[in-house]
């Protein structure tokens, strides 16, 4: 998206301006010149790093997505629709639940409307997305055109694979957050645990008479 691209070039030039004006107006000239410095450099850098936020967040929710937009393309395809009819019926179905995948599946749409061949719409697919279960999902529907087998067929295996990986990455998660939380309670909990429990003990023997 070109306008896009104007957007982020205008923000990498615009942010370390604000930034320094800031830093400016908070900690003066000259005293400040470090502060102002890293205040510029932290706003040339911060529009690189929502932008990478927001290409992480965009690629989980298409991952995530996913398998219900395969699923939705399975009904419509055994109700007697082509593949590009269950695209178009998918993309509508999902707009408020997974946006991204709906947006995407319109650009698939859009693409062969225009007179883009369906595997190369979806080569672009993959292309954009960069994520690698809609890689794997073009090269099965390549293998499937090129060998005439069941598209629905395919595109069942290929959402319960994903559904699959989808259900282990949210259990390697759920194994992470009790390591994640170990510093917090070290840090925080346990010397308020201490704290209450053994500070009228400490009060106490001080208190004693020798």
């Amino acid at each position: 998206d070109l306008r896009a691209a104007v957007y982020f070039s205008a923000a990498k030039f615009a942010c370390p301006v604000v930034f320094a004006a800031l830093a400016l107006v908070f900690f003066g000239f000259p005293d400040g010149w470090i502060n102002i410095v890293a205040a510029a450099g932290v706003g040339y850098y911060a529009p690189e790093f929502w932008l990478k936020r927001q290409i992480r967040a965009r690629k989980k929710s298409i991952v995530n997505g996913l398998p219900d937009a395969l699923d939705l393309m399975i009904v419509c395809i055994e109700a007697g629709s082509s593949l590009d009819q269950s695209i178009v019926k998918a993309s509508d179905e999902l707009e408020m639940s997974h946006p991204n995948i709906a947006e995407e599946l319109r650009f698939i749409t859009t693409e062969i409307r225009a007179g883009k061949p369906r595997l190369e719409a979806f080569k672009n697919f993959g292309e954009r997305t960069d994520v690698d279960d809609v890689r794997s999902l073009v090269t099965m529907l390549t293998q499937t055109d090129r060998f005439g087998t069941s598209v629905a067929q395919a595109l069942r295996i290929h959402a319960e694979t994903s559904r699959t990986k989808r259900r282990q990455r949210a259990e390697e998660r759920a194994a992470k957050v009790g390591v994640k939380l170990v510093f917090p309670l070290v840090l925080f909990i346990f010397p308020s645990i201490y704290v209450v429990c053994l500070g009228p003990v400490a009060i106490a023997i001080f208190r004693t008479p020798l």
